[in-house]
């Protein structure tokens, strides 16, 4: 099976060693994201403009690899309160309105650079 790196200017670069995602057939498995500008900048604020933040980079991401947020068939949340659930949901539902993936969503102790949300995606890849 063929396997490549993804790997876009218009996300935040790995702050560690992994990929931003990786095209494996013809999936694409994209690493967690949280709040971080493609310059690498926290947004600052609630889960709501955090959420918005990770998931605009999982879109550029996807992108990159040629798929899209409509492809999407898991994500997993990450939330580091479970109480920001109904907010992190309501900006979720704007970017998946129709047909949204399979989803968990756990509680961590803690995220990276305090983040308040992070998202990993599987999504399939268009045909070329």
């Amino acid at each position: 099976m063929d396997r490549s790196v993804v790997q876009t200017p218009d996300a935040p670069q790995a702050i560690g060693p992994y990929s931003q995602a990786i095209i494996a057939g013809d999936f694409v498995f994209c690493s967690g994201q949280i709040a971080l500008t493609a310059d690498g900048a926290l947004i600052e604020g609630d889960v709501a403009a955090q959420t918005r933040q990770a998931l605009t980079n999982l879109q550029a991401v996807l992108a990159a690899a040629g798929s899209s947020l409509d492809q999407v068939v898991k994500t997993t949340v990450f939330l580091a309160d479970m109480n920001d659930f109904a907010a992190m949901n309501a900006v979720y539902a704007e970017f998946f309105p129709a047909h949204p993936p399979a989803r968990s969503t756990v509680q961590v102790a803690r995220l990276p650079r305090d983040a308040r949300v992070e998202i990993e995606a599987i999504a399939v890849r268009r045909a070329s």
